[in-house]
């Protein structure tokens, strides 16, 4: 910190140890009013989406559409696109007024994806000045696609898709619903009441937070909080540019390539980064333009998507304790290209798939070129998404005879490792980041007529290193009493996770139909599967890739790896150069999580 404070901001100013406790205090504050936010989504949010597996975000800019807190929140829903999405909010609606409410999921103007439902309320003083906006940002079920899921690859385009937009489009007004909107809404969504019930969440959540900051400006005064804003940017900033002093000045390549989508796209998709380090200004630059152009399918990554996971494999590559704002993001600069798959996405193009596969093929692609600088930066490449055991399922409920739509989180993707950390075993996908819960067995199988034959982790399937990648997960799942469908869209079935700095791939992803007889039958990357009452399907999801020389592991976490089955004793002894015994070994292993 170089200034000193006066006034209200803080009165106990001239200390520079004081002016820091006042920015510590105001951001916890901050931050406390998004957490208020997230905690109502999370006990009142009506889908399982929401109050069991946490997809949903919630954060706040400033009142000119800068990012100030997001606590807690999905890094693919909030580095970029709430500034867009406040800022289309007042170029579509410029006289802003207390109780307003705008629903917004339009990802050509600035949010992640069509099903990514976002709240956007402004917070308006007394005198009837615009301070700042609150989002909540709630990953939907359904959203009245063609096909049931909000993850629909096969889409040629946003009219195949079939999905509502909303661009900025005023929900309330005096904090009174626009029932035709509801009244459209609940014709065309498959679960209404679900959505509706997600909807009065996400409400809930934002006026929480509009009264949370109203306090705010009532006990310390508009001029301050604002004051307090450019500060914490300022400091924000200045701790990004030390992060980034750490490393070298040099430009770098990098490259992550996603499968083919079978019967849509037969070709790999590759995607290109180019990455500039000027260290001793403080500044990273990532250009995307390299990239094919928009694709006749639901890969497309909307800007908001490509811009944030540029960020992701940037932050993941530095100091974990950079603030992640608007301040932090002054000293990243990103290119795109208006037309390409990769962050360029124009309407009609559908961009259904926007949040995960080839938005994660970007972050990994930054964070692997970033490893290439030197020893103890960047990161290797997470496993990739979205495996049937993280699909949408939908069908008729024998046992209430009503429709349900539901994604459901059995078991996803194993992290990549960084310099000093074992990838996280739940990582989900880079956009996530392990944010998001895994559904417990038991309540999956109570909201939904499916029963989880099993679920565990794969052994031998870590992408070795130093510091090695999470293991894949399989989970066996089907119906029960009844027939229900599957949507997914698998990636790194053929280009699994990549290991950095000598370290190896993690396992590849497979997904398998269990027939009636017992017999498995490989299935398409992609697609929606039609379960019979005694089908079942084999979801194996990808593993992370390893950091590091296998061989320079310490010798205790191979043991440890091996003792808990995580990896069998030849691994130890053929990848690690260690040799474990018998006894070490021990009995124990890992049939489920």
């Amino acid at each position: 910190m170089s200034g000193e404070f006066s006034g209200p901001f803080c009165p106990l100013a001239p200390h520079a140890d004081r002016a820091h406790a006042s920015l510590a205090i105001l951001n916890a504050r901050f931050e406390g009013v998004a957490r208020k936010m997230s905690n109502t989504l999370l006990r009142t949010g009506r889908s399982g989406v929401l109050n069991r597996a946490r997809d949903f975000s919630c954060c706040i800019v400033t009142g000119s559409g800068s990012l100030l807190s997001a606590a807690d929140s999905l890094p693919i829903h909030v580095l970029s696109g709430p500034e867009i999405m406040a800022r289309t909010m007042t170029e579509y609606h410029p006289e802003l007024r207390r109780g307003d409410a705008f629903l917004h999921n339009s990802p050509y103007h600035g949010c992640s994806h069509p099903a990514d439902h976002t709240l956007l309320v402004p917070v308006i003083d007394d005198a009837g000045c615009h301070r700042f906006t609150v989002l909540a940002k709630a990953h939907q079920a359904d959203i009245g696609n063609s096909a049931p899921t909000t993850y629909y690859g096969a889409a040629r385009d946003v009219y195949h898709e079939g999905a509502l937009i909303f661009p900025a489009v005023k929900l309330q007004s005096g904090g009174e619903f626009n029932q035709d909107l509801i009244r459209m809404c609940r014709l065309r969504i498959r679960v209404p009441e679900q959505w509706y019930g997600d909807l009065l969440a996400m409400v809930g959540s934002a006026r929480i937070g509009e009264q949370g900051i109203l306090a705010l400006g009532e006990e310390y005064g508009w001029e301050t909080l604002e004051q307090f804003a450019e500060e914490w940017f300022d400091y924000s900033e200045r701790r990004m540019i030390s992060a980034l002093e750490q490393l070298p000045s040099d430009r770098v390549e990098g490259r992550s390539v996603h499968d083919p989508l079978p019967g849509v796209v037969e070709h790999e998709i590759p995607v290109n980064v180019s990455i500039e380090v000027d260290a001793a200004a403080g500044r990273v630059r990532v250009d995307l333009t390299d990239n094919v152009d928009c694709l006749p399918c639901g890969l497309n990554v909307s800007e908001a998507c490509a811009r944030t996971s540029a960020m992701i494999g940037v932050f993941n590559s530095i100091d974990h304790s950079v603030p992640k704002n608007a301040g932090s993001f002054r000293r990243i600069e990103i290119r795109i290209r208006k037309g390409s798959a990769v962050g360029g996405a124009v309407h009609p193009y559908s961009c259904s798939v926007s949040t995960t596969n080839v938005s994660d093929r970007i972050a990994n692609a930054v964070q692997t070129a970033l490893a290439s600088l030197r020893d103890g930066s960047g990161m290797a490449e997470a496993g990739a998404s979205i495996p049937a055991s993280h699909g949408v399922i939908s069908g008729r409920d024998p046992r209430t005879g009503e429709a349900f739509v539901n994604q459901v989180f059995l078991g996803s993707s194993g992290g990549g490792a960084s310099p000093h950390a074992d990838g996280r075993f739940h990582y989900s996908h880079a956009g996530n980041a392990g944010m998001g819960y895994i559904d417990s067995v038991e309540l999956a199988e109570q909201y939904q007529p499916i029963r989880i034959h099993s679920r565990g982790l794969v052994p031998d399937t870590e992408g070795p290193g130093r510091k090695r990648g999470a293991p894949s997960k399989r989970v066996e799942f089907g119906p029960v009493g009844c027939a229900i469908e599957v949507a997914y869209v698998t990636d790194g079935c053929i280009n699994a996770s990549q290991g950095v700095r000598g370290g190896s791939a993690g396992g590849a992803a497979r997904q398998h139909l269990r027939k009636a007889d017992g017999s498995l039958a490989e299935l398409p990357t992609s697609g929606v599967v039609t379960l019979g009452p005694d089908e079942r399907i084999v979801a194996i999801t990808g593993g992370g890739g390893g950091y590091g020389d296998p061989r320079k592991r310490d010798a205790r976490e191979v043991r440890d790896d091996v003792r808990e089955g995580w990896i069998s004793a030849e691994r130890a002894q053929e990848i690690y150069g260690q040799r474990i015994a018998g006894d070490e070994a021990g009995e124990r292993g890992r049939d489920t999580l």
